[in-house]
This record gives C-alpha cells, sequence and structure tokens, in this order.
C-alpha cells in the first residue's frame, strides 16, 4: 500500500474511531434525558429524545459502510483488521440501544409519571443512574481499547438486573393500574436490555485490544 493510500486508511479509521465515540454519546446521554423526561412528565422533553434516535441511524449506517469499504478495498491486517471487524459488532449493539433509550422516551411522552407510585418513581431513577453509569464505563472502555472492562461493566450490569426484578415484583403487586403496569414493565425490560447490550460491547473490547476470541468470555450472549 503506497503512503498516500495509508494516509487515507488512517484519516477513514479515525473517522470511523470518531462517529462511534459519538454514538456512545448519544446513547449515554439520551438514556439520562429519556429517564429524566420519564420521571418528569416532560412530553416535550420525551419527544426530543426520540427524535434523536434519526441521528443514531444515520451514524450507523454511515459507520457501517465505511467499515465494509475499508475492509473490502484496504485489505487491514492484525490491529486495523482487528478493529474493523469489532466495529461491525459493535455498531449494532449502539443503534439496538438507540432504539431502547427511543422507546424509554416515548412513555415518557405519553405522560406515564402521573400514574407512577413512590416506589416505581425510585427504582426506575436507580435504574436509570446505574445504566447511564455502565454505558459511560462501556464507552470509556471502548476509548481506552480496555480489554478488562468486561467484568467491572459485567458487575453493574448484575445491579442493574436486580433492580429490575425488584421493579417487576413492584408492578405485579398491583400498585398501579393494568395499562401503566404493562408499559412499566416494558420499561424495565427495556433498561436491562441496555445493560445487556452494553456488557456485550465490553467482550469486543478483549478482542479490538489483544485478539481475544468474545465467543469465549463468559459474559451475555447478545440479545435480540
Amino acid at each position: 500500500m503506497t503512503t498516500e493510500l495509508r494516509i487515507a486508511f488512517h484519516q477513514s479509521l479515525d473517522e470511523i474511531d470518531g462517529h462511534v465515540t459519538q454514538l456512545f454519546a448519544l446513547v449515554t446521554e439520551g438514556l439520562a434525558a429519556a429517564t429524566d423526561a420519564l420521571l418528569s412528565g416532560d412530553r416535550e422533553a420525551g419527544r426530543a429524545v426520540v427524535q434523536k434516535d434519526i441521528v443514531v441511524d444515520e451514524l450507523y449506517r454511515r459507520v457501517e459502510e465505511l467499515t465494509l469499504r475499508e475492509v473490502a478495498l484496504q485489505g487491514p491486517v492484525a490491529g486495523e483488521l482487528r478493529f474493523l471487524l469489532s466495529v461491525l459488532r459493535i455498531v449494532p449493539e449502539l443503534e439496538r440501544s438507540g432504539d431502547l433509550v427511543e422507546h424509554i422516551a416515548a412513555r415518557a411522552a405519553r405522560g406515564l409519571a402521573e400514574e407512577l407510585t413512590p416506589r416505581i418513581r425510585g427504582l426506575v431513577d436507580q435504574m436509570g443512574r446505574v445504566g447511564v453509569e455502565l454505558w459511560r464505563m462501556a464507552a470509556d472502555a471502548y476509548g481506552e481499547r480496555d480489554a478488562a472492562a468486561g467484568r467491572r461493566i459485567e458487575a453493574s450490569d448484575d445491579e442493574l438486573d436486580e433492580l429490575h426484578t425488584s421493579l417487576t415484583a413492584e408492578i405485579a403487586s398491583g400498585s398501579v393500574s393494568l395499562p401503566v403496569a404493562i408499559e412499566m414493565a416494558l420499561v424495565g425490560r427495556f433498561y436491562e436490555r441496555l445493560g445487556d447490550h452494553a456488557v456485550n460491547i465490553a467482550r469486543r473490547m478483549a478482542y479490538t485490544a489483544q485478539g481475544v476470541d468474545p465467543s469465549l468470555s463468559k459474559l451475555a450472549p447478545s440479545p435480540e
């Protein structure tokens, strides 16, 4: 590969990396905003988060297009190939996570806040806080190519799972009407799946950093 081609190749890698970093920020910030909108009853804020999912989808398509082009045309090897293959696995997780954030925000836009009990509100607030911190950790793991981040993120995901179990039990107690219970059961599931996606991204970091096959990891399998 000529010097000019190598320069162009690395510029493209930098562009891909920047877009992926932006996707992490959109998911993390969107989750915080969706949680706030849901609990405050701010319908306009909820709609604004829903609209931002368009940006996530556009970035996802752009990253996938660029990455596939570089794999096909440049014949990358070693660390460069691992990076590109990891991006192809990571960006679908980010796109699906953006969809989950949108689903939470859509419930905020429907104005569920007034019908939630203090217990449910407290659990959702905790799930939002843990979820945002978990996604910040995942973003840091990506940015630093941290192969050891998976276990830390998995521990936070366990906390999120426990909160989800508590929320499910509270909903099942009959403390809210059936329509609200159905919506909040979905919301709890959205937070739980967001945690799973962050864990799966952390799995990829071992491969990106060290070439370790993530299929050998004991971390959670990729959710649908």
